[in-house]
Order: C-alpha cells, then structure tokens, then sequence
C-alpha cells in the first residue's frame, strides 16, 4: 500500500515558505510537543537566516513546519513537527515526503538528522520512510536532570525521488 498524499490526507492543504508571522503557531505546536522546546529567538534566527523553513498549513491552521539547512549536496533536518491534533493521521510522512523531494530539487543526494533515541514514534517514520542509522551523539538532549543519546539518521536521495502533491 502506498502512502497517501497531503491532498489525500489534507484536502486544503498549502505549504509555504515560514516568516515571522508565522510565529505564533510554530511556537504554540513547539511547545505542545517537545518538553524542551525551540525559543522564539532560534525560530527568528532560522527564519531570518539561510535555512529552508517550510510550513504545511489546513486552510487557515498551522499543521507542521519544518527547518533545514541545505549545502554542498546535503541536507539537515534541524528541526520537524507535527501538531498534536494531526499526529496519526499520515501528515508527517506525506509532508516529510514532499521536503526530500524540495531537498533533490536543492541539489542535496543525502539527508541527516538527529532523533532522541527515546522517539518511538519519530523513528518509526524515519525506518518506513528508509532512513537508516549511522551513528549515535551520546548525551546530545537534554532530558530533565540528565541527559538523553541522539540516534543520527542519514537517508541518500534518489534521483527518481518524486512524491504526490
């Protein structure tokens, strides 16, 4: 079974390029997802910088965003989140489907990224999306009073890479 696409799964969906007045929403999923969120300042310094900062809105309604940084043929993915409301439902594979395919357009063959070794949910994606592990950054996360590994994922991308809209 193939996966659906964002206008499959969103019918009014639109993905935009994020600035500043998008804030507001970024932050609000940020803090809804992660117990150790982004400040507004990495968000203003991401958004005003030379970073990809993509945003897949319903309509009117912020559904996730995403922050990479592209050079010299590879691609980072900093940061990527999903509104709570939206988890589940296919959004986050079909958005991160469509940012690779922006990535090959960038002229990146590969992707990386860090996930707390902790995110059962992020790593099922990254695994069904073909994302494999190459490496661990130990104590990377904050997590409370100690700290927690970052697993590093790397996915290379293919030139046939396409993905439905």
């Amino acid at each position: 079974m193939s996966a659906l696409s964002l206008r499959e799964i969103l019918p009014n969906s639109t993905i935009v390029t994020l600035s500043e007045a998008d804030l507001p929403s970024i932050l609000a999923i940020e803090h809804q997802c992660y117990d150790f969120p982004w400040s507004g300042g990495v968000f203003v310094d991401c958004l005003s910088g030379a970073y990809l900062c993509r945003g897949l809105y319903d309509a009117d309604v912020l559904v996730a965003y995403a922050v990479l940084s592209i050079a010299v043929g590879e691609c980072h993915i900093l940061n990527i989140c999903v509104s709570p409301k939206y988890q589940g439902s296919g959004v986050a594979s079909a958005f991160l489907s469509r940012l690779l395919v922006e990535a090959h357009e960038w002229e990146a063959d590969i992707v990386f990224l860090e996930v707390r070794a902790s995110n059962i949910a992020a790593l099922g994606l990254y695994s069904k999306l073909g994302f494999s592990e190459i490496g661990r950054r130990k104590d990377y996360y904050p997590n409370g009073d100690s700290r927690e590994d970052a697993m590093v994922l790397s996915l290379p991308i293919s030139p046939s890479l396409s993905a439905p809209s």
